[in-house]
C-alpha cells in the first residue's frame, strides 16, 4: 500500500481529533485496521468505497486522501439572508434627504454596538442600514467646522459593519473589506488617532480573511508605531486603542502556519498587549473594547489556537480569571467558550468540548447557531463522538445539522 495514503490519513484523523479507535468505529473496523492502513502494512490498497468513506469521515476531499497537492480554494458560499440588507446599504448610494441630527445617530450607534456586544445580529441586521445610510447623510451635509465629528462618526459606523460581516466569515470578506476601508477613509478624514486606530485593526482582520496575514501584521504595527504617542495622550481610550492594534497582530501572525519564528513574534505581541493593559490599570470598555488584563489573555489562548497547540491554549485558559472573565460582554464570553470547545476538540477532550459549545449557546445563543465557522466546529464535535448525547445532538439540530 502507498505509505504517503497512510500518514495523509493519520495526518488528518489528527486535525479532527479522533483516536485510532474513534477512527475505527467510524469506520466499522477496528483500531488494528486503522494502525495497519496509517503504518502502510496492509497487503493491497484498500478498495476505492473504503477511500471514499474515509474522506467522508475525515470531512476531506478524496483528492486529499490520494495526493499531497494542496486543495484547490473552496468556492465562497452566498453571504447568509440576513446579512443581505446590511450589504445592501453598504452599496446604497447616499440619499438628498436630510440626515438625522448628530445626538440621534449617536444613540443608534451606542445601541447597535451594545447589541453586537450582546450577540444579538438579527437587531444588528434590522438596524445597521439606516444607520449607514443616516452616517454617510451627515458627513455629506456637514459643515466645515463639523467635519471631523461627523467623519469620525460615520468611521465608527463602517466598523461596526466590519466586525458585523466579519462574523459570517469568507462569504462575507469581500463586503468586509470594502467596509474596513471606508472606515479607515473616513478615520483619516477626522483626524482623530483613536478612530484611525480602531479602523486600521478592521482593516487588518480583514486582510487576514483575503488570505494575507503577513500584510495584516505589517499593516497593523505600523499604524500601532504611527500612533503610539498620540494615544497614549488620549488616556484610556487611547490606550485601549493602541492595545488593540497589538492583539490584532498577533491573530494575523498566528494566522500563518505554525514556526518558531512566528510563534515568537505573535507572543511578542500578546505581551506589548499586556504591558499597555498595565500602563492602562485595568479591565476596561473602552469603545466597545473590553480591553484589559482579561482581554490580553483570552487573546494569548485564542492565539495558541490559531496554531492548533491544543494543550498549551487550555493552560492558557486555566490562567483566566473566572471572576473577571464574567466581567466581559456576552461576545467575548461565548467566543472565549468557543475556543475552549476547538481546544478541547484539538486534544480530544470531546465531553468537554461539548460542555463548552452548551455553555456559549447559553449565553450567546446568535454567536454559536448563526456563525458559519461555529457551526462547522459544532460539526466537528459531532463527527468526533461516536455517541453524541442528548444535549449536543439538540445543538446540533438548533445548528441546522444531522447529529
Amino acid at each position: 500500500m502507498d505509505t504517503g495514503l497512510g500518514r495523509r490519513i493519520a495526518y488528518w484523523r489528527d486535525r479532527r481529533g479522533f483516536t485510532q479507535t474513534d477512527f475505527g468505529q467510524l469506520m466499522g473496523q477496528t483500531k488494528r485496521w486503522v494502525q495497519s492502513l496509517e503504518g502502510g502494512q496492509r497487503q493491497q490498497d484498500p478498495r476505492l468505497s473504503v477511500l471514499v468513506r474515509a474522506a467522508d469521515v475525515l470531512r476531506v476531499p478524496l483528492e486529499q486522501l490520494l495526493s499531497d497537492t494542496p486543495p484547490s480554494p473552496m468556492t465562497e458560499s452566498r453571504p447568509p439572508a440576513e446579512a443581505l440588507t446590511v450589504i445592501d446599504a453598504v452599496y446604497t448610494p447616499t440619499g438628498d434627504e436630510d440626515p438625522p441630527a448628530t445626538a440621534v445617530l449617536q444613540r443608534r450607534l451606542v445601541y447597535c454596538c451594545e447589541a453586537f456586544q450582546a450577540c444579538h445580529y438579527a437587531t444588528l441586521a434590522r438596524e445597521l442600514p439606516a444607520l449607514i445610510g443616516g452616517a454617510e447623510q451627515a458627513a455629506h451635509a456637514a459643515a466645515v467646522g463639523e467635519q471631523s465629528e461627523a467623519q469620525a462618526l460615520l468611521s465608527r459606523v463602517y466598523q461596526l459593519v466590519t466586525s458585523y460581516l466579519h462574523k459570517y466569515g469568507s462569504a462575507t470578506a469581500i463586503q468586509a473589506a470594502l467596509a474596513a476601508d471606508r472606515s479607515l477613509a473616513a478615520a483619516e478624514r477626522s483626524g482623530d488617532p483613536v478612530q484611525m486606530g480602531a479602523a486600521a485593526r478592521r482593516v487588518a482582520k480583514s486582510l487576514v480573511y483575503q488570505q494575507r496575514p503577513e500584510a495584516a501584521v505589517t499593516f497593523a504595527t505600523t499604524a500601532a508605531r504611527r500612533l503610539s504617542a498620540d494615544l497614549a495622550n488620549r488616556g484610556p481610550l487611547g490606550l485601549s486603542t493602541l492595545g488593540m492594534l497589538y492583539l490584532s497582530a498577533a491573530l494575523a501572525a498566528s494566522s500563518q502556519d505554525r514556526s518558531t519564528a512566528r510563534v515568537r513574534a505573535a507572543t511578542d505581541y500578546v505581551d506589548e498587549a499586556e504591558d499597555v493593559a498595565k500602563r492602562q490599570g485595568g479591565d476596561l470598555d473602552e469603545d466597545y473594547t473590553m480591553f484589559g488584563p482579561t482581554n490580553v489573555a483570552l487573546h494569548r489562548m485564542d492565539m495558541l489556537l490559531r496554531f492548533e497547540d491544543g494543550w498549551s491554549a487550555l493552560e492558557a485558559a486555566d490562567e483566566v480569571d473566572p471572576q473577571a472573565l464574567a466581567g466581559m460582554s456576552r461576545e467575548r464570553q461565548a467566543g472565549h467558550r468557543v475556543s475552549k470547545a476547538h481546544a478541547s476538540l484539538l486534544t480530544r477532550r470531546k465531553d468537554d468540548a461539548a460542555k463548552a459549545f452548551l455553555e456559549a449557546e447559553k449565553l450567546a445563543p446568535e454567536e454559536v447557531r448563526g456563525r458559519p465557522d461555529t457551526v462547522n466546529l459544532v460539526k466537528d464535535v459531532v463527527g468526533a463522538t461516536a455517541n453524541p448525547g442528548t444535549g449536543l445532538r439538540a445543538l446540533a439540530e438548533r445548528c441546522g445539522l444531522r447529529a
